[in-house]
This record gives structure tokens, sequence and C-alpha cells, in this order.
């Protein structure tokens, strides 16, 4: 028998492998050439129906930036075979899409919201079902003229009430589905972190409180980052729930001793509340605390928020109840008294400007907007920590008539709570339990030149009926930021850990 050496053996047998790779090869782009010939499957002799499609989110009638990342949507009715979508608005180029999932390109939609800027899109969805295509009901998308902000930053937190599980501070570029973490508590030992805050949306002066064994109050003045115990003598407690002032030369905090309990049953498993609490304003730099008898009383005070032009300092105050024996009493009132940012003084009387007695309800989390017209706020059944109250809706304040008004455009039949306006006041953000009534999410919301408010959004993702289902993060705190913001992550980690704070006074 003729053997032939090892290296034409070697040769001979790569020869077979290449005729094979090719071979394969063409298979395989054959397969590719039927499955997008399926994929682009023509709708034909559809039956019109004149109801909606069934999708998740639902970004039926929505209003929305033009910068938005793309509405990616499911269609969610069963025994679904192909889908087709066509989305076009008056100027520009349609696009068409094919696919259970419907995965916009970002390019030519964003191309298509700029042509279509003040105006509308349409969106046709077609379905296979039975081998027999249904055309449902086309629905708008409207595209608002108001810009909005670079983006978010809020806190991704499971599920716990006692110990500290994984959480951060991350940053969600709005534009596209990019998530930036900021900082997180794998880099610091047993870290709660919590409570960021921006400056009218600016990415520095900015804020964030940590809790645990290294504990502080982190305050980034966009040159340096200083480390603070918020503790002062004669104080209640560390500094909490913060507002900058629009100078940027003060916060206002509120100071809280709170408690939670756990229900033996019922529909709500815990509550939280405090046995005391009082506001106070954080002067940067001298590092003193700036207060007065007036915020400093027997009754609850909390949740200090500043007016765009910085003279009046917004608050819910409650009065003084046995605790936690009579927690469902306790109702907080919005009310207001007059700063003085000159020399950080304050006015000498308080303003109620709408009583929880009138409403027989509770206010908490008053956001004015940044061009002075409204106040937003949470109202629910008691209480200050509306995040547990199913019951809790979002309300409008008009700061010009004094008149407000359950914001039933937005509400749900869940729990609506944390909230804050973008830049130009055209937007604003909420978190939501709408949904599955467990996990928190964000919705986006708009207003219009006359103020009406258009059909929030929840807030865009890849493949998004994948993302929620399997998120197991709650959204808090969201912040809306005019640009990305610049922690260094290392650094804030090495101050925390270190033992030296800056001792407010």
């Amino acid at each position: 028998m003729h053997c032939l050496p090892d290296s034409e053996i070697h040769i001979g047998f790569m020869q077979t492998l290449d005729k094979m790779e090719k071979i394969k090869y063409c298979f395989s782009m054959i397969g590719l050439l039927f499955l997008f010939a399926a994929c682009q499957e023509k709708v034909t002799s559809p039956a019109r129906v004149d109801t909606l499609p069934s999708i998740f989110p639902d970004y039926v009638g929505v209003t929305i930036p033009s910068t938005i990342a793309p509405l990616n949507f499911r269609v969610t009715d069963d025994g679904v075979e192909a889908v087709d979508v066509v989305i076009a608005g008056t100027k520009g180029k349609p696009v068409r899409l094919n696919g259970r999932l419907v995965d916009i390109p970002a390019k030519q939609w964003h191309e298509l919201l700029e042509s279509n800027k003040g105006d509308s899109i349409e969106v046709k969805v077609s379905v296979r079902q039975g081998k027999k295509w249904k055309e449902y009901r086309p629905f708008p998308i409207y595209v608002s003229p108001f810009p909005i902000d670079y983006g978010l930053v809020y806190r991704l937190l499971a599920p716990g009430y006692e110990v500290y599980s994984k959480m951060g501070i991350y940053e969600r570029e709005l534009s596209t589905f990019r998530q930036t973490p900021l900082f997180e508590n794998t880099q610091v030992t047993a870290a709660c972190i919590n409570c960021h805050a921006f400056n009218r949306t600016e990415p520095t002066p900015s804020s964030v409180h940590v809790r645990g064994g290294h504990g502080a109050t982190v305050i980034d003045t966009g040159d340096r980052l200083e480390f603070l115990d918020t503790k002062a003598d004669g104080q209640l407690s560390a500094c909490v729930y913060p507002y900058w002032h629009p100078s940027g030369e003060y916060i206002a905090y509120s100071v809280n001793k709170t408690n939670q309990a756990f229900h033996l049953g019922g529909k709500k498993p815990i509550e939280v509340f405090d046995q005391a609490s009082d506001v106070v304003v954080y002067h940067p730099r001298s590092h003193r605390i700036l207060t007065t008898p007036l915020l400093s009383t027997a009754s609850f005070e909390t949740f200090p928020a500043f007016s765009p032009d910085g003279r009046t300092l917004y608050f819910c105050s409650a009065e003084q109840k046995e605790m936690p024996v009579r927690y469902k009493d306790v109702k907080y009132s919005l009310c207001s008294i007059a700063f003085h940012p000159e020399d950080g003084t304050f006015g000498d009387r308080i303003d109620t400007l709408i009583s929880a007695r009138t409403l027989d309800k509770s206010i908490s989390f008053p956001k004015p907007s940044f061009d002075g017209k409204y106040l937003m706020f949470t109202l629910s059944d008691y209480g200050n920590f509306s995040i547990w109250h199913k019951e809790a809706d979002l309300w409008l304040l008009d700061l010009k008539t004094g008149t407000y008004r359950n914001l039933e455009e937005v509400n749900s039949d869940d729990t609506e709570s944390y909230h804050n306006w973008s830049s130009n006041s055209h937007w604003f953000v909420f978190s939501s339990r709408r949904g599955d009534g467990l996990y928190t999410r964000l919705y986006i919301s708009s207003v219009d030149g006359q103020g009406r408010i258009g059909k929030p959004f929840l807030l865009p993702q890849q493949d998004p009926y994948t993302f929620y289902d399997q998120l197991i993060y709650s959204y808090n705190v969201p912040e809306f930021v005019s640009a990305p913001v610049q922690w260094d992550k290392r650094e804030m980690a090495k101050g925390l850990m270190s033992k030296e704070r800056v001792k407010v006074k």
C-alpha cells in the first residue's frame, strides 16, 4: 500500500474540510435567504378590524420627545405567526419592520421623529393568525416640539427590608438604551446608597447619601469630593432628603427619625413612619447648618424644596401624633416659608398652601417646576412613605391660581409616587407600580405650552417585554440630568472607606 507523507495527508484533509465548509456556507446562506424572505413576508388581503393591537409596552397615543430611544414593543396576541409593522409620518421615510418583537433601527427612528417634530407619526400593526392576515386600527404617537434632557439618574435596588442587598446609582442616556453605573454599594462594605440630588438637572454640584459603617453625605462640587458628617450637635439625625438651592449655595435637608413596622395581615406588608422630623438648610462653603424654630417644632416637618427663584422653601408638615399607635392619623399639609439667600435667613411665618384637614389626605414629595408655574406632589391616605400606598396618586398645584387637581392623565389603579421635572419643565418622570403591583418602574409624561399633560410612556428598552419581565430591581428617585455625570468612583470609594469626615456645625 502506498502511503502519503503526513504533510500531504494534512493538505488533502484540509482541502476536504474547505469543501465541506463551503457546502455548509452555501446551505447556511440559502437558509438565511429563506428566513429573510419569511421575515419579509408581505401582508396579503388583510381583514381590517376596528380595534387596537395588544402590545407591550402600551405606547398607543403617547407623547414623546424627538430624541427618545426607539419605542420597541412586542405584540402580545396569542397564536401570532407573523407580524408586520409600518411606522410613518407626513414627512420623512417610513419604517417597515417584521417580527413579534418590533426592534426599530435607531437611525431611521430618530430621522423620522425629527422630520415630524411638533406633529405625529402613525403605527400600523398587522398580524397573521391561522394563515390569515389581520390589520389593526393604526394608532398615533405624538412628537413634542419640546426637547428633553440628556438622561436620567436613578437608584436600582432589590426588594428587602432589613439587609442591604446590591444597589447602586445609575445613569440612563435617553436617546439610547445605554445604562452606566455611577456608584454601586459593591464598592463599599455594607452600604446603603440613596438620596442623590442635582441642582436643576446640572450634573454638578451634586450630593449623595451613604448609610452604614462607612456612611457619609458626599458632595461633588465639580472640583473636589467632600465627605460630610451631617449630624450637627442637637440635631435629630444626619441629613436625609435633599434639595439644592438654584444658586448652588445652599441645600435644604430634612432630618428624620424613621422607623418601620410590619403588618400581621392585610395587603400592606410594611409601614414606614417618622417618630420626629425637622427641616434645615446646609451652607456648603461654611459647613454650617441653618435653621429656624419655625422648622423645628413638635410637628413633623419633611420633604423640603426650594422655589425656582430660591426665595421660598416648600415643605410638608403634620401634627405630632403618638407613634406608631396613631400612624393612620398622621397627614401632611403643604407649607412654605420665605428664604433670604443673601444671608441665609428665614421668614417669620409659615404659610399653609394645602391643608391636610381640608383634603383628609396626606401630601409628600412637593416638586416645583423650574419655570415656576406648577408644583407637583404625591397624595395618599396618610403618612409620608407613599411607595407602599396603592392609593397614592400624583397631583398638580397651579402656583398662580392656587388651584390643584388629580393628574388623571397619568395616574393608575396602583402606586404613583416619586417624581421630578425636566430642566425646561415640559417633561416629568415618575415612579409607578402599575403592571405587576410589585416592582417600581419609570414613566415619562409631557406638558405642552398650554399645560396639557400627555399620556405617559414606559422608559424604553431594547427588548422591553423580556427586560421588565426578568428585572428584579426597582427604580427609585429618578432625576433628570442635562449632561453625563462624572463621579470619580474610585475616589468616592476611597473617601468613604476612610474615617475622615467634615463635621458640619
